[in-house]
């Protein structure tokens, strides 16, 4: 018992603890900046017309700071989108950070884009079998379909580490070799905003990792209903 319930305090250290940590950065550089030049979406919109990625359009979203290359969009949040905040122009950056890994062919981010591609399709095959196994059993009346239910519990996890594997160094890359360097080249951030605009950085490599730990709890739930 002691074992399950240390077991559930580290999911739950590990899925919630990064969440707060991040909202709590970007909200504590989330003041109003009236000597910034623009907001956070037309900085993102700048960045990328000064890169040449004109290709890359500038969108709003309720659903997360993010790059999609497939679509080829930066998505900002309303309050990054319209903020002129210290964080809305960093996280900016940072999304930006991801066109260009896109435009120059940056593999991890390749890789990582099929992987969440074949992470979705696992957690969604792995709840069916995980949902649908207890009726099989009182169907079928087999033992095999508990073996079934374990294989399927540890494959959706498996892939929800494998995320985290791959994220991480994705994101440091978005936000310390491509943001940093484009928001201090262009002195877009004053030396004393620079140590807060590396934490927000910090933040927003996190971001992923943050959400993606989340899924942990996803599992843990099917283990606790299904008596694993």
């Amino acid at each position: 018992m002691l074992i399950v319930i240390a077991v559930l305090v580290v999911v739950l250290g590990l899925a919630l603890l990064p969440q707060y940590w991040v909202k709590s950065v970007i909200k504590r550089h989330s003041a109003d900046r009236s000597d910034f030049a623009g907001t956070g979406g037309e900085f993102a919109r700048h960045i990328l017309d000064e890169m040449k990625l004109t290709n890359v359009k500038v969108e709003e979203t309720t659903l997360g700071d993010h790059y999609d290359p497939q679509a080829k969009v930066v998505r900002l949040l309303p309050d990054h989108m319209n903020g002129r905040t210290l964080s809305a122009v960093v996280v900016a950056a940072h999304e930006v950070g991801h066109a260009m890994q896109d435009a120059t062919g940056y593999g991890p981010l390749a890789a990582r884009t099929r992987l969440a591609k074949q992470a979705q399709r696992v957690e969604v095959f792995g709840s069916v079998v995980l949902l649908a196994a207890p009726i099989m059993m009182v169907l079928v009346k087999s033992p095999h379909m508990m073996i079934i239910q374990v294989a399927a519990g540890v494959m959706i996890l498996s892939m929800t580490v494998l995320m985290h594997a791959v994220t991480l160094p994705v994101e440091f890359d978005a936000s310390f070799r491509r943001a940093l360097p484009v928001l201090k080249a262009g002195r877009y951030v004053s030396d004393d905003d620079m140590a807060a605009a590396r934490e927000i950085l910090r933040a927003a490599a996190f971001t992923y990792v943050a959400s993606a730990a989340l899924s942990l709890l996803d599992v843990m739930r099917w283990f606790r209903v299904l008596r694993f």
